[in-house]
This record gives C-alpha cells, structure tokens and sequence, in this order.
C-alpha cells in the first residue's frame, strides 16, 4: 500500500491523554475483503493500535470497512486508502447505497496529494452528494485515517454512554419524586407511618390497588395491625375521611 510508512509510531505513546484513559472499549469489526486488500503491515498496525485502546478486533463479512460497537452504539465507516481518481463511479455508487443502510456512517480517505484531493472534490458534487450524508473525512495518510475513526467512534460511544446515564439519572430522580408522593399520600391515612407505607407499596403497589385492597388483603400481605388495616379499608370508602387527609 503505496501511503502505508512501517515506521509510524503508535499515537497513544505520543500522547498521555490516550483514549484507553477514558476507559473506552469496544468491539471493532473488521471487513475481511477490505482486510486482504491492504498491506500486511498496515493491518498490524491496526491491530496494535486497537488493542493499545482496548478494543477487540474481529474480522467479518460485512457490507463497510468497519463497524465499531462501542457505548452501546453501531458506528459504520467506509477507509479508502487508496484513492483511484479514474474509478470514483464505483466508489460514490457504494457509499450511496450504505448510508441508506447505516444510521450513523462516516467515510474516512486518504488523499496526500492534491490532485487526489481535487478528484474527491469533484466527484462530491458530480454524484449530488449531501452535506453530512454521509461525513467525509479526508486526511494526509491511512494511519492518520485509521486514528480518525478511532477519535469518532470513541466520542460517538462517549456521548451515547453519558446520554444513557443522564436518562438513568432522570428516572432515578422521577422514581425518587413519585415515591415521595406516595409516602405524603399513604401517611395521610391516619394511624399510618413511614414503615406502614412501605410496607403496603412493596406488598401491594400502588395507591390505586391499596385502595382496592380489602382488610383481609392487607393483613394477609403486610405486617399491619388489624386496626390498621381496617382503617386503610375505611379511609378510601368513606368520604369524611379521605375529604379531609392529614397531610404531614
């Protein structure tokens, strides 16, 4: 592979703030017929350099060049390497077919020289591309691309991963609000405390099914006193008690 240098150093050794620091791993998949296409050296670059970032690398048959899962996101890309300035029909045909087929679809190519770089420029608009359908990354060389995919997919899977946490969180905080109510609810029934309460939402549910419950229910589910049990009965039927709650 003519843009392929064996004496590229390993990026993550050149920079301490490395994307295994982060923590980040994932499984990257690995297109076997675009594998046998590239120069063996540049594949064990890759292979290192996955693993310096804790990724897996499998090789599949797979419609693009890559497909990483990481953060719990699917992140596809096409690596052209070697840009053929006199096949590009082949090349935009391909692209336009996958990114109907891949939510979220880069394509990463090499281009070190300009004439390179002015046949892609062309041939863009010549094939009516969209803008950012897919993105396109050019860069200098492969390993300089390689690097590139590596920096998307981890910030890809970074953003679903503290997406999902901030959900997580959310739900947390509404869970935390709905069972306050319930307590301020319960605990308005008179006689019932904090541990009453508990008690009936862990044995029973929700206020809706306590108030359904009959006494028998409740003494039967619930560590409650009779008395109790029987003035959790009344509070929901009667109207002189639940018209007029105590609310602590």
């Amino acid at each position: 592979m003519a843009n392929c240098r064996s004496s590229y150093s390993d990026p993550t050794a050149q920079n301490p703030s490395n994307f295994a620091s982060s923590g980040c791993a994932g499984v990257c998949m690995m297109s076997s017929k675009w594998r046998d296409e590239q120069h063996p050296s540049f594949i064990n670059f890759i292979s290192s350099f996955l693993s310096a970032n804790s990724f897996r690398l499998n090789f599949v048959l797979v419609a693009p060049d890559f497909i990483f899962n990481c953060g719990g996101m699917s992140i596809s890309f096409v690596f052209i390497t070697t840009w053929d300035c006199h096949n590009t029909a082949v090349v935009f045909s391909r692209i336009k077919k996958l990114k109907e087929q891949f939510a979220n679809f880069y394509v990463v190519l090499a281009l070190p020289t300009r004439e390179q770089n002015d046949s892609f420029v062309r041939s863009y608009f010549k094939y009516g591309m969209e803008l950012g359908r897919p993105t396109f990354v050019p860069v200098q060389d492969s390993e300089m691309g390689f690097e590139k995919i590596i920096k998307i997919a981890h910030s890809r899977g970074v953003c679903k991963r503290q997406d999902a946490i901030s959900k997580l969180k959310a739900e947390r905080r509404r869970a935390v609000q709905t069972m306050d109510v319930f307590l301020r609810v319960v605990t308005s029934i008179p006689l019932i405390d904090n541990h009453d309460a508990n008690a009936l939402n862990q044995a029973i549910g929700s206020i809706e099914a306590i108030a359904k419950a009959s006494k028998t229910y409740i003494l039967e589910n619930t560590d409650l006193s009779a008395e109790k049990a029987e003035m959790i009965v009344r509070f929901f039927r009667d109207p002189k008690l639940y018209l007029s709650p105590k609310i602590n």
